[in-house]
C-alpha cells in the first residue's frame, strides 16, 4: 500500500512538473511574440549566432563592451592589457614644446662601421646613427619610427634593413649584403619620436576618425542611421554582438524600425583629430620619410671569391623568419630561411578549396588567380561593389577559390551589403578543414584608425579559432599575410605606417607558437620600394609564389 501511494505520488509530481516546463514555453513563445527585440532567451537557448546578431538593442552611452565594469575580465581582456601594457613601455610619451627640438634627418649623423670597399657579398653592413634635433643638439633618448633599406635599382634588387634602437639617440641600421654590384643605402626618417609618441597617444583616445553610416531598409525607404565600435549618445542602439569573443558593432537604432533591418553600410572620414596643432605640423609632407644617409648612400658590394651559395630547405609551415625574411633580386622574392621553387600553378591548385580572408590587399590575390588562371570561372552572387564576397571555380580541376570581407570594421566609402557580413572567428569555426583546405588570412589596414586594443582582440579570437581548426584537423594549411606598407604621405593620424608597424608585431607575437605559414607582406613591399595600399602586380606574383609554395 506504501508503495502504491509513492508510484501515485511520483505520477502526480511528474505531472505537475511537465505542466509548469508547458506553461513556461508557452510564456516564453507569447514572451517573444510581444518582446521580438529581447536577447536573453536567445542566449540561453545557444541558437546559431548570426540570429544573435540581428536581434539585440539596448540603451548606453558607453556601449564598448572591454570596459564595462560590471563584466568579469575574461582571459582575452587579460591578455589584451598585457600587450598594450607592454606596447606603452615600448612607445613612451615624449614631451614636445616645438618643432625645432625634435629629431631632424638633415642634422643627424650617420657613420659606416668598419668601412671598406669593396664589401663582399652575404656580410653585415652596420651604420651607425645619431639623432639630433633641428638645433643640432644630440638627442637623449630614442623611439624614432625609421626605415632602413638597400636597393640595386638596375637589378631589380631591394631588401629591408634591420634597426636597433639603443633607447639613447643612437641606432644601428643592419643591411645584409644579399647581392653584388653597387648597391645604394637608405635609412629614412618616418616621423620623430615625438611623432610617433603624439600618434600613439591620438589612436587610442577615440574612436571617431572614421564613421559609419547604416542604411536600413523601412518597407520601400531607406533610412540612414549612425553607426560604429562605440558610440557615445544616450539614445537608443542596435547592438550586433558576438558573445562569444565579445566584439560588438552599434547603429543608432531609427524610429519604428527593427535592429534586423540594417541592409548596407558606408564609412567617411571625420574633421576630427586628437592631435594638438602643433603635433599635426610633425605630419606635413615635408617632415615625414625624411632621408638620413644623403651624404653617402653607395657602396660596391662582390663575390670576394665566394662562389658557393648555401643550399636551403623547402618554404614550409612553422618555420622561424630571420630578419629581414628576404630580399628581391630580378623582381623576384627570395626568402633568407628557406628556398622557394618554380611550380606550375595551375596544377598546384587543383583540388584545392581556397579561402582568402580580410581586406582588400587579399581581394588583389582574388584578383591576380582570375588573370593568370584561365580556367578560372567567376560565380555571379548577386552582389555589387569591390566589397562584394567573389568565387571563382574550376569544375574540371576542382578548383574553388573565394574571397570575404572581415567583418567590422570595414572601411569603405562606396555603399556595401552588410548581410554577408561576419567575424573570420565564425568563419573559420565551420569550416571542417583537410590538407586541401587552405586558410589565408589577412588582418591590418582597416584597423589603423580606431583603438590598438580592437586590433589586438581580433588577432587574440582569429587565434584561438585557428587552435581550434588545426586541433581538429592538423592537415589543414593556415597562412597569415602580413601587413602590407603603405602611402606615405596621406594622413598619418589614420592611416601612418606606424599604426602597421605596431600591428605586425601584434600578429608576430600572438601568432607564433602556431603550424602556420606566414607571407611577410612588410618586408616585401618595403623591399620592392612601393608605398601604395594596394602594391603592384609584380608583389602580388612574389606573394602567391610563396603561397603555392607553401601548399604544393
Amino acid at each position: 500500500m506504501q508503495l502504491w501511494t509513492l508510484i501515485m505520488f511520483s505520477n502526480m509530481t511528474l505531472r505537475k512538473i511537465l505542466v509548469m516546463l508547458m506553461s513556461l514555453l508557452v510564456v516564453a513563445w507569447v514572451y517573444f511574440i510581444i518582446y521580438p527585440e529581447s536577447t536573453g532567451f536567445w542566449s540561453a537557448l545557444n541558437l546559431p549566432i548570426f540570429l544573435q546578431h540581428w536581434n539585440t538593442s539596448t540603451r548606453s552611452s558607453h556601449p564598448k563592451i572591454p570596459n564595462n565594469p560590471t563584466r568579469t575580465p575574461t582571459e582575452t581582456d587579460l591578455r589584451i592589457k598585457e600587450i598594450t601594457q607592454k606596447l606603452d613601455q615600448l612607445i613612451p610619451p615624449r614631451p614636445f614644446a616645438h618643432l625645432i627640438l625634435t629629431t631632424s634627418a638633415a642634422h643627424s649623423r650617420a657613420s659606416i662601421l668598419n668601412p671598406r670597399d669593396p664589401y663582399c657579398r652575404g656580410e653585415q653592413l652596420d651604420v651607425l646613427l645619431e639623432v639630433r634635433d633641428h638645433l643640432g643638439r644630440r638627442k637623449d633618448y630614442g623611439g624614432d619610427f625609421l626605415r632602413a633599406r638597400m636597393s640595386s635599382p638596375a637589378l631589380q634588387a631591394g631588401a629591408s634593413g634591420k634597426v636597433t634602437d639603443f633607447n639613447n639617440g643612437t641606432y644601428l641600421a643592419s643591411f645584409t649584403l644579399f647581392w653584388e654590384g653597387r648597391v645604394s643605402l637608405s635609412v629614412l626618417l618616418i616621423h620623430p619620436s615625438e611623432g610617433a609618441s603624439a600618434l600613439w597617444r591620438a589612436r587610442n583616445q577615440g574612436y571617431d576618425r572614421v564613421i559609419f553610416m547604416g542604411q536600413f531598409a523601412n518597407s520601400t525607404s531607406q533610412v540612414l542611421s549612425e553607426c560604429g565600435l562605440a558610440l557615445n549618445t544616450s539614445a537608443e542602439l542596435c547592438q550586433y554582438l558576438d558573445p562569444r569573443d565579445q566584439e560588438a558593432f552599434y547603429c543608432v537604432r531609427p524610429q519604428h524600425v527593427p535592429c534586423a533591418a540594417l541592409t548596407h553600410m558606408h564609412s567617411k572620414n571625420k574633421e576630427v583629430s586628437y592631435l594638438t596643432k602643433q603635433e599635426r605640423s610633425l605630419f606635413e609632407r615635408s617632415n615625414v620619410g625624411v632621408e638620413i644617409m644623403e651624404n653617402f648612400n653607395t657602396i660596391n658590394v662582390s663575390t670576394c671569391n665566394k662562389q658557393t651559395v648555401p643550399i636551403k630547405k623547402k618554404c614550409k609551415l612553422g618555420m622561424t623568419s630571420k630578419i629581414p625574411s628576404g630580399h628581391v633580386w630580378k623582381d623576384t622574392w627570395i626568402p633568407t630561411s628557406c628556398s622557394l621553387i618554380p611550380i606550375e600553378m595551375k596544377n598546384c591548385l587543383s583540388g584545392k578549396f581556397i579561402y582568402l580572408m580580410g581586406d582588400s590587399t587579399i581581394r588583389q590575390w582574388m584578383e591576380y588567380f582570375m588573370k593568370n588562371v584561365n580556367t578560372l570561372k567567376s560565380v555571379d552572387l548577386h552582389e555589387s561593389g569591390k566589397l562584394r564576397h567573389q568565387l571563382a571555380v574550376d569544375l574540371d580541376r576542382n578548383i574553388n577559390i573565394q574571397w570575404q570581407k572581415h567583418g567590422y570594421p570595414l572601411i569603405g566609402s562606396l555603399t556595401y551589403s552588410v548581410k554577408e557580413i561576419e567575424y573570420i572567428t565564425r568563419v573559420i569555426d565551420r569550416t571542417a578543414g583537410e590538407k586541401n583546405t587552405i586558410i589565408v588570412i589577412s588582418l591590418g589596414q582597416h584597423f589603423r584608425p580606431f583603438p590598438i586594443d580592437v586590433f589586438i582582440r581580433r588577432a587574440l579570437n582569429v587565434h584561438k579559432a585557428v587552435q581550434r581548426l588545426l586541433l581538429r584537423s592538423p592537415d589543414t594549411v593556415v597562412i597569415i599575410k602580413a601587413e602590407n606598407t603603405r602611402e606615405m604621405y596621406s594622413d598619418a593620424e589614420r592611416f601612418s605606417d606606424f599604426h602597421g608597424y605596431i600591428q605586425n608585431l601584434i600578429m608576430k607575437d600572438i601568432f607564433h607558437d602556431l603550424n602556420v605559414g606566414i607571407i611577410d607582406a612588410w618586408d616585401m613591399t618595403i623591399a620592392h620600394g612601393t608605398n601604395a595600399v594596394h602594391p603592384p602586380q609584380s608583389v602580388v606574383r612574389n606573394q602567391i609564389n610563396t603561397l603555392v609554395n607553401y601548399i604544393c
